[in-house]
């Protein structure tokens, strides 16, 4: 037998063996109940060591997928699962939320969206006359970041009530952006950064905290990106609605 051959009969036998152990290795992991890897039609990943029966997973779109949201759960076994589907009949917290009006195809009529007036309301107040920003801006922009979740954390890292980026936050002096306090205080010393620096200009402001100052500059204006450009203006329009409020 050739060298060559030799070489070939090794890599098959390589081959079969690495093919049997994974197979070994799935039989174990079935009858042991162990993590199981599950791929959604959106592509994102869900690891789990409960079956189908026992996740209880309400999908609320035909594709039976969902981007928005991570969900940590512990089921009546007290086992503990991750989930990108809202869990039904269990407590869960929310670990992934994404800027709620960054959505361009967001079906919410921003005009008529229910206002939260009560959450935070002392913290609030209290920061925007620290930093002498309007009131009902930090609301506004609280209900876009994260519709008021203190534990919101977005895919990109963004953390908290007023979606604090980690270097951001670290840079404003805040140790725990999912502390609503700090959030808060945070979130609001970083709009008076922005309006300081955009010349009291509120859009331009606004479009900075979503897409960072360094675009506004660079386009010397609301960046062309929709996402921006969808959240600067429903920025305003809960702004206006919350200055009738308050």
């Amino acid at each position: 037998m050739s060298k060559t051959q030799l070489m070939r009969l090794s890599q098959l036998l390589c081959s079969t063996f690495a093919i049997f152990a994974l197979m070994l290795s799935v039989g174990q992991s079935a009858s042991a109940g162990d993590v199981r890897k599950i791929v959604h039609p959106d592509g994102r990943v869900e690891y789990t060591n409960l079956s189908d029966k026992q996740r209880k997973i309400h999908y609320t779109n035909k594709s039976k997928s969902s981007a928005k949201s991570i969900y940590k759960y512990r089921n009546d076994r007290g086992v503990i699962a991750y989930t990108d589907q809202r869990p039904i009949n269990f407590e869960f917290e929310v670990l992934r939320f994404d800027c709620y009006a960054c959505n361009v195809s967001s079906k919410v009529n921003w005009y008529r969206t229910p206002l939260n007036t009560k959450s935070y309301r002392k913290q609030v107040k209290a920061m925007s006359q620290k930093y002498s920003v309007n009131e009902a801006l930090v609301r506004a922009v609280i209900h876009a970041e994260s519709a008021f979740k203190a534990n919101a954390v977005s895919r990109a890292g963004a953390q908290g009530l007023m979606q604090l980026m980690p270097a951001t936050a670290n840079d404003l002096g805040v140790r725990n952006s999912l502390n609503a306090n700090q959030n808060i205080e945070g979130g609001t010393k970083y709009l008076a950064e922005l309006l300081k620096r955009f010349s009291g200009d509120t859009k331009l402001a606004t479009a900075a905290y979503n897409a960072g100052p360094g675009a506004v500059t660079r386009y010397n204006g609301v960046p062309p990106y929709a996402e921006t450009q969808a959240y600067v203006k429903r920025v305003e329009i809960l702004k206006s609605r919350y200055a009738q409020t308050l």
